[in-house]
């Protein structure tokens, strides 16, 4: 995969109250990677959200998709004070994100990037993960769910797939756990980077061996998994739910859904013939953990 040189980002200054808006807004974009700085904030400072994608994208048309997101979010125009747009050289994106990135802790779980000492946690299962322009970090709120129900549900024997995998941070999570002696982990992305830095990532925690990740839907050639996880958003999951719970064994998670949808969620899955999840949430999001 060939290195980007320039990246474009679109800045936003917002409350604080409008971070989960604005960060929903630009996932539906298909940014390649937010920022939110947030480090040494006080609880009413302004926060910075920042947008990167590789072509530039229109501010008009941000902006119009703007005033619906902040609607369904029950917010004020206002809560945006600034937009603007830029271009970012690759390597001033990177000592960036070096200044600000720091280890996150979920139950036993430590996402880390490879220059930070985490010898002090104790206990801790660490998933090292590159700093890549293109792609996230799992320290949002739905990864967080996600490791949570890892760190609670998953048995060292289960096998695992990871739908949507993104940067591959739950496959290795499960793959970390793993004592099978022939592991079946597999994740899966529509998106090919995704699949190519998911295997990169896999690398770094030396846990390839135990992960298999393909670029492909999730389709009837999938086989069941004990444990099956999908960090999508509500509007994807929605049309898969059929499919997701009839590759499910044992134990099914959802997360990228937001508080606020959490009714349609339960709903759907009542239809489906699931009650009772166990729901957890972490901010504006949750996450659904269904034993089928």
């Amino acid at each position: 995969m060939s290195e980007q040189q320039k990246w474009f980002a679109i800045d936003f200054i917002v409350s604080p109250n409008a971070v989960d808006a604005v960060e929903h807004l630009l996932n539906e974009f298909d940014a390649l990677g937010i920022e939110i700085d947030q480090l040494r904030k006080k609880s009413d400072d302004d926060v910075t959200v920042v947008g990167y994608f590789s072509d530039p994208i229109s501010e008009a048309d941000v902006k119009s998709s703007l005033d619906h997101i902040l609607t369904a979010f029950g917010l004020e125009d206002s809560q945006v004070h600034s937009i603007n747009s830029r271009v970012v050289e690759n390597a001033d994106w990177l000592s960036e994100w070096k200044k600000h990135w720091r280890p996150t802790r979920s139950g036993r779980f430590v996402v880390a990037p490879s220059w930070f000492d985490v010898a002090n946690e104790k206990d801790a299962v660490v998933i090292r993960i590159e700093p890549n322009m293109a792609f996230g970090t799992g320290t949002h709120e739905t990864t967080r769910l996600c490791l949570k129900a890892i760190d609670e549900y998953f048995q060292p024997e289960m096998s695992f797939l990871d739908v949507g995998t993104g940067t591959g941070i739950l496959a290795i999570a499960a793959a970390k756990l793993c004592t099978a002696p022939s592991p079946k982990i597999l994740g899966i992305d529509v998106d090919k980077d995704s699949v190519d830095i998911a295997r990169d990532n896999a690398a770094t925690n030396k846990v390839s061996d135990k992960i298999e990740f393909v670029q492909r839907t999730l389709d009837d050639g999938i086989p069941d998994f004990e444990f099956v996880c999908a960090n999508l958003t509500l509007d994807v999951i929605l049309p898969i739910l059929p499919k997701l719970i009839q590759k499910t064994q044992r134990l099914l998670v959802l997360s990228g859904i937001l508080t606020e949808q959490e009714d349609s969620i339960i709903k759907e899955l009542g239809n489906l013939g699931l009650k009772d999840p166990i729901v957890w949430r972490d901010g504006e999001w949750i996450g659904v953990l269904i034993k089928v």
